[in-house]
């Protein structure tokens, strides 16, 4: 049984089409990254399997639940970090999650434990009486992330969750990630950062102007381009070109030794193989 399944899913806004017949499944368990750059659809998915947006036509299903059909019932079995933080910034940490847990209907019991229980996986314990708008931007990512987690969904969707963060802050955010999904958590992640969809998901999809690319695992999107990359600047700009071992790469770059052009050998990354599959950056 598939923990996501979308089917075609569209969105129109007038003539603006935000999504174009939308296909994936995610099993249990996993990992699935849509990445893709700002505007390519990514947050229109994801505000569309929370019940935030009404699609134009598709349909989706939550371990066989009819998202459309029956959205109360999807909708506890999900949990939703926004792009934007919403919480409220003069209430502290604790009174953030009660609010939530009690619009989920868990007694203030069920709220006390498991907040406290999230508190400490996240590393907020300390901060459970702060005010919100005392703490740091990554703090805040976090209480986001718990709150999320607190009525024990089975499918949590991450939209953006590390935009705006330093790079420090952002790999302490993707260990917390990488917890929930041991824990069994299946993860849709947004994100339009490619070193976080080839550090933390197990497939990724590569999404533009609300179309889906491809779909494979980070491995084999690289694999499909080659093992190693040779560069070369030329006054055109830069060319890249793929070779399946670093010999072949290092014997083509050697042609260019007596040339002006300057030629780099490296490995093929995820970057690479967005680029090759849209025909565009990130």
């Amino acid at each position: 049984m598939d923990a996501v399944r979308v089917e075609n899913l569209t969105k129109r806004y007038g003539r603006l089409e935000a999504l174009r017949g939308i296909s994936f499944r995610i099993a249990p368990g996993s990992l699935f990254a849509l990445l893709g750059p700002n505007g390519a659809g990514k947050t229109t998915t994801i505000r569309i399997l929370c019940g935030l947006t009404r699609p134009t036509s598709g349909r989706a299903f939550f371990y066989e639940v009819d998202v459309f059909a029956s959205p109360v019932k999807a909708k506890k079995m999900a949990g939703l970090v926004p792009q934007t933080i919403n919480l409220d910034m003069e209430l502290t940490v604790a009174e953030n999650l009660l609010i939530h847990g009690l619009l989920f209907g868990l007694s203030r019991k069920e709220i006390a434990r498991r907040s406290q229980e999230l508190l400490r996986f996240a590393d907020l314990l300390e901060r459970k009486n702060h005010r919100v708008r005392t703490l740091s931007g990554g703090m805040r990512r976090r209480v986001l992330i718990i709150r999320a987690l607190l009525h024990r969904p089975r499918i949590l969707f991450l939209d953006e969750p590390t935009v705006g963060l330093d790079p420090h802050i952002r790999r302490k955010l993707w260990g917390l990630i990488k917890m929930i999904q041991q824990q069994g958590t299946t993860i849709l992640l947004t994100t339009h950062y490619i070193e976080e969809a080839e550090f933390l998901a197990d497939r990724v999809a590569f999404i533009d102007e609300g179309r889906l690319i491809i779909e494979d695992t980070p491995g084999a999107l690289i694999g499909r381009l080659g093992e190693f990359a040779v560069d070369i600047v030329r006054e055109k700009g830069l060319e890249t070109k793929y070779f399946r071992s670093r010999k072949e790469a290092e014997s083509f770059a050697l042609t260019f030794t007596k040339r002006a052009e300057t030629v780099t050998i490296r490995r093929v990354s995820l970057e690479d193989a967005f680029v090759h599959f849209t025909g565009r950056k990130v």
